[in-house]
C-alpha cells in the first residue's frame, strides 16, 4: 500500500472529531495512513445566533471546503444534514456511511407530565424541530438553543426549560443519552440526518478509491433522494422542511414535508416506489408540496409577508 497518508478535515467539536475518527478507523483497517485536522468554522464561532440567522447555507462546511481547494486538506468529514445540496465545483462527494438512528430525540427535566400542560418550554435551534413542536403541541414556547452537544445539553441544565431536542445519532455517537429522553419517531427528520458524508476532490483519484471501499450504497440512496426534495423545494436551514426515506425490500419508502414557521399550516407527501423506478419521483414529491400551498409557504418565510 502506498505511503501517502490521507489528511482528513474537521470540525474541532467532539462529534466532529468523532466522525472524523470513525472516518480514519475505516481507512486505516483497509491499509491506509490518515491524519486528523480538525478547524473551527463559521458555524461554531457565532453559535449564539440562531442558525437561519447566519444567512448562508454550509455555514459548517465552507472552511474546510476552502482547506480542500488550498490542498491543506484530501477529505473532508461532515454530517451529512449540515452539507448544502450542491458541492462547490471541483469537490464530489467520496462516501456515504451507514446511517446510524435518524431520528430527533427530546431530552426533558423530571417527567413528561408537561406534555399535557397547555405550557411549557422547549428549547431547540432548528427551525423544524420548532414547527413541526408547534404543530403538535400549539401553546407551548420554543426557545433558541445552539452550540456543540455538550453546551447545548449545560444549558438545558442551566435553565428553567422543560425539555430540548436534539438528534439521536449525535447523542448516542458521543454516548451521552440521558436515562430522561424520548424518541420522537413522529417528528420527521432533517434530509440526511443521521449520516455521515465524505467529500474529497474530484481529480484526486487515490482518495476517491479509499473512499468507494467504505460507501454504503443504501444510505446514499435514501440520503440522495432526500436531498434532491430539499434542493428542489429551495430550502436550506432557513425552511422548517422534512424528509426521510428508508428502504424495504426493494422499495423505498418516503416522507417529505414543509412547515409554517408557526407550525400551523403542514403540507406532507407520501409515497412508496420501486427501488429501479426513482427516476424523478424526489422531485415529483417536492412539486406536489409546492403546488400544495408550499409555494406560498415559502414565499412567506423568505419575504415576510
Amino acid at each position: 500500500m502506498t505511503r501517502r497518508t490521507i489528511r482528513i478535515g474537521t470540525r474541532d467539536s467532539q462529534l466532529a472529531l468523532w466522525q472524523a475518527q470513525l472516518v480514519a478507523d475505516k481507512l486505516q483497517n483497509l491499509g491506509y495512513n490518515t491524519e486528523i485536522i480538525s478547524v473551527k468554522s463559521e458555524g461554531d464561532l457565532l453559535d449564539e445566533k440562531p442558525l437561519y440567522q447566519l444567512g448562508i447555507t454550509g455555514v459548517f462546511t465552507r472552511t474546510l471546503d476552502m482547506a480542500m481547494i488550498k490542498g491543506n486538506i484530501d477529505i473532508a468529514v461532515h454530517s451529512m444534514k449540515d452539507v448544502p445540496t450542491t458541492l462547490p465545483e471541483g469537490i464530489v462527494q467520496g462516501a456515504v456511511l451507514q446511517r446510524a438512528n435518524v431520528f430527533d430525540i427530546l431530552v426533558y427535566k423530571n417527567t413528561l407530565d408537561f406534555l399535557e400542560q397547555p405550557q411549557a418550554t422547549i428549547a431547540t435551534g432548528s427551525l423544524r424541530r420548532k414547527a413541526q413542536w408547534l404543530n403538535a403541541y400549539p401553546t407551548h414556547q420554543v426557545v433558541n438553543l445552539r452550540g456543540n452537544v455538550n453546551t447545548r445539553l449545560q444549558k438545558l441544565a442551566d435553565n428553567p426549560w422543560n425539555g430540548a431536542i436534539f438528534a439521536f445519532a449525535g447523542l448516542d455517537r458521543l454516548e451521552k443519552i440521558p436515562q430522561n429522553h424520548l424518541v420522537l419517531n413522529w417528528m420527521t427528520p432533517a434530509p440526511a440526518q443521521g449520516a455521515i458524508l465524505v467529500v474529497a476532490m474530484e481529480k484526486d483519484s487515490f482518495v476517491r478509491e479509499a473512499l468507494e471501499q467504505i460507501h454504503h450504497q443504501p444510505t446514499a440512496i435514501c440520503t440522495d433522494f432526500e436531498r434532491r426534495f430539499l434542493k428542489k423545494l429551495e430550502g436550506g436551514c432557513t425552511a422548517p422542511i422534512g424528509a426521510y426515506a428508508h428502504i424495504e425490500k426493494n422499495t423505498l419508502h418516503f416522507v417529505g414535508n414543509l412547515f409554517s414557521l408557526c407550525g400551523t399550516q403542514k403540507i406532507e407527501v407520501r409515497k412508496q416506489i420501486p427501488l429501479d423506478n426513482i427516476n424523478t419521483t424526489p422531485e415529483d414529491c417536492a412539486l406536489f408540496v409546492l403546488h400544495n400551498g408550499g409555494a406560498s409557504i415559502l414565499k412567506e418565510i423568505t419575504t415576510g409577508h
